[in-house]
């Protein structure tokens, strides 16, 4: 493990990962792998997506969220039973008591039939907007199929087989976010758009339309990383952590206060709602003991959730605890303290 001092986050062209040839799709894998390790953010571009399906996106998120708020509350998370629909500002509270500036809407995988052993699959509250579920349902199917391909490159990375995860990917509940970060002229001194935090999944796939996002690096400094033409964010999360053994970290990031008006779209993307994640292996050894105990993956995205969402709150909801430790560049720097 290096000190993780960057000062930049890393691009990584990833069109090889589709190439028919092994060689070529591990040569992306090792770029991938020391991105993660080094930085546990990377921007990668050559991922094949069309760039239409990233305007149709904005304008669906730009028609929703002009609607007034009594309007959108029509389609309130609170009114869904899998975690999916219009998130108001001060809906989500963190562990510091902040409330972030923002509000959003939230869509999963689509699973009308639903499945009562895992509260995040469900069929999705769709507003009735002209065109937005065309839109929205079309990005997640496309960034879907490219988190497939990056589990495949991060297997690679990780010098396991090139299918390691696919076992995991039946009905994965990768969340696709919608956020807004209204314009806000004079910003409070104190208030972030989004505060420092881990994810809590494998990984997230990002784009974004304006600066704001920054990284922190090992030193605990932070590192701006504004949106570059074309390219995803992608950065590391809990679970692929936990994976590896912390040979990936799931790299602490926020959302620093701007003036103006801003557009993220994050996607989650994770494996099935019972996988066990626990240290492989092969990461495992004499002088290398496990960090971190088993963790079901599904409980511990919901139970981050339940402790976040005030309408889970409201409903007396219990999520079941885990002895999940600490995850991220803090808690590194913590332990070497």
């Amino acid at each position: 493990m290096t000190d993780r001092d960057f000062q930049s986050v890393p691009v990584v062209d990833i069109a090889d990962l589709a190439s028919p040839s092994p060689e070529a799709r591990r040569l992306v894998a090792e770029r991938l792998g020391a991105a993660a390790r080094e930085v546990g953010f990377i921007y990668v571009t050559g991922h094949g997506l069309s760039e239409t399906l990233f305007q149709d996106l904005l304008v669906a998120a730009r028609t929703l969220f002009a609607e007034p708020l009594e309007r959108k509350m029509d389609w309130y998370i609170g009114r869904s039973a899998n975690h999916t629909g219009y998130v108001p500002e001060g809906e989500e509270v963190f562990a510091s008591g902040k409330i972030d500036r923002k509000e959003a809407y939230d869509i999963s995988l689509d699973c009308p039939q639903g499945d009562a052993s895992a509260p995040m699959l469900g069929a999705n509250l769709w507003p009735d907007l002209a065109g937005f579920k065309q839109a929205v349902s079309a990005y997640y199917a496309a960034v879907a199929a490219l988190a497939r391909r990056l589990f495949a490159g991060f297997a690679l990375a990780l010098d396991l087989p090139e299918d390691h995860f696919e076992p995991h990917l039946t009905r994965p509940p990768s969340q696709l976010r919608l956020i807004h970060y209204p314009f806000d002229a004079v910003p409070s001194p104190d208030q972030e758009g989004i505060g420092a935090h881990t994810d809590y999944e494998f990984f997230t796939i990002l784009r974004g339309t304006a600066p704001g996002l920054e990284v922190m690096n090992g030193q605990g400094r932070w590192i701006d990383a504004p949106p570059v033409p074309g390219a995803f964010v992608i950065n590391i999360g809990d679970m692929l952590e936990a994976w590896s053994n912390g040979e990936f970290v799931a790299t602490s990031h926020r959302v620093r206060k701007v003036a103006e008006e801003r557009y993220s779209f994050p996607f989650f993307a994770t494996c099935d709602y019972h996988t066990v994640v626990a240290p492989h292996p092969r990461f495992v050894g004499p002088g290398r003991p496990a960090r971190y105990p088993p963790i079901v993956s599904g409980e511990h995205l919901y139970a981050q959730t339940v402790r976040t969402f005030a309408y889970l709150k409201a409903r007396g909801v219990a999520a079941a605890e885990q002895a999940a430790p600490a995850f991220g560049q803090a808690a590194r720097r913590a332990e070497r303290a």
